[in-house]
């Protein structure tokens, strides 16, 4: 799995592509958690500013999406 991506488009991208193979069974959530949270630590500043999501992150991902990745970097 890459980590670092210059284009937020494809950073999201691999993060919905993430949450879709938990939310298909493909993956289990301890997986999906360890996964999200690398590639959080490693972009955190393209991810979240100001503590929000990029909004054109945001918008690739849509609002299930978001909630569970919010709910995974609570933690």
């Amino acid at each position: 799995m890459r980590l670092t991506f210059k284009d937020p488009r494809k950073l999201a991208t691999c993060l919905k592509d993430l949450v879709d193979s938990y939310l298909d069974g493909i993956i289990e959530y301890d997986e999906l958690q360890h996964k999200v949270k690398k590639l959080v630590e490693t972009s955190e500043d393209r991810i979240y500013k100001n503590g929000f999501m990029s909004t054109k992150i945001a918008y690739v991902l849509g609002e299930s999406r978001i909630e569970i990745v919010d709910k995974i970097m609570e933690q």
